[in-house]
């Protein structure tokens, strides 16, 4: 396999499509399929699909195409799939509630341990069987429980004190959905997920299609 260091990252965001588009094709029986078939499923030129998986290495046979299976499998290896990750949620608002019920985490090996939030009428409450704990325990709780990855849900004044105590808590990424840009130090893998630019971006291309 090549140095995945050197792949760039819009590569490694088309992988999670592919993935998901090879799973609905693993229910409907489907045992290969070639890059072109791939190509019209996911709206990538068969050619960039190509490139992308040269990235590490190539997965397809010239005349055979890929084998679905396989390829899944070894995706899902790229991606670090292949094993459990604890997660905590601070911020237990509609959003972090959401996640928290969303059961699909939890059959891909995505594990909720544990959930924190300042409101008292929220304190106390389990959501998805999971105790919402008081803020003011978050520092202890990392200190005694190894965590993965944590989720940011909060106010956007609250957000880079919740990243600050998930850093020194030794949290290995953090998923943060609060609106704000917040700072990790270098050893922290950070994912900010804007739902305001994702709805700027399709109401862009609304108004773009109207005047064309």
């Amino acid at each position: 396999m090549k140095d995945n260091s050197k792949i760039s990252n819009a590569v490694i965001r088309r992988l999670p499509r592919y993935r998901r588009i090879l799973e609905e094709l693993l229910a409907k029986n489907v045992e290969r399929i070639s890059s072109n078939e791939l190509s019209a499923l996911t709206g990538y030129t068969a050619s960039q699909i190509r490139q992308d998986f040269n990235n590490f290495g190539g997965f397809g046979q010239q005349g055979y195409g890929y084998n679905v299976k396989s390829l899944f499998t070894q995706i899902g290896l790229i991606l670090g799939l292949d094993r459990e990750y604890k997660m905590i949620i601070v911020g237990c608002g509609n959003l972090g509630q959401a996640i928290a019920n969303y059961a699909n985490y939890y059959k891909r090996g995505f594990i909720i341990t544990a959930m924190f939030d300042v409101n008292p009428k929220i304190i106390g409450i389990k959501i998805n069987d999971i105790e919402v704990q008081d803020y003011e325990n978050l520092e202890e709780y990392l200190e005694n429980n190894p965590i993965d990855i944590g989720i940011i849900c909060t106010t956007k004044n609250s957000a880079q004190d919740v990243a600050d105590k998930l850093v020194a808590g030794k949290v290995k990424g953090i998923w943060n959905f609060a609106p704000a840009d917040i700072q990790v130090s270098d050893d922290v893998v950070l994912e900010n997920v804007h739902l305001s630019d994702s709805l700027n971006t399709l109401t862009y291309y609304i108004n773009y299609n109207d005047r064309t």
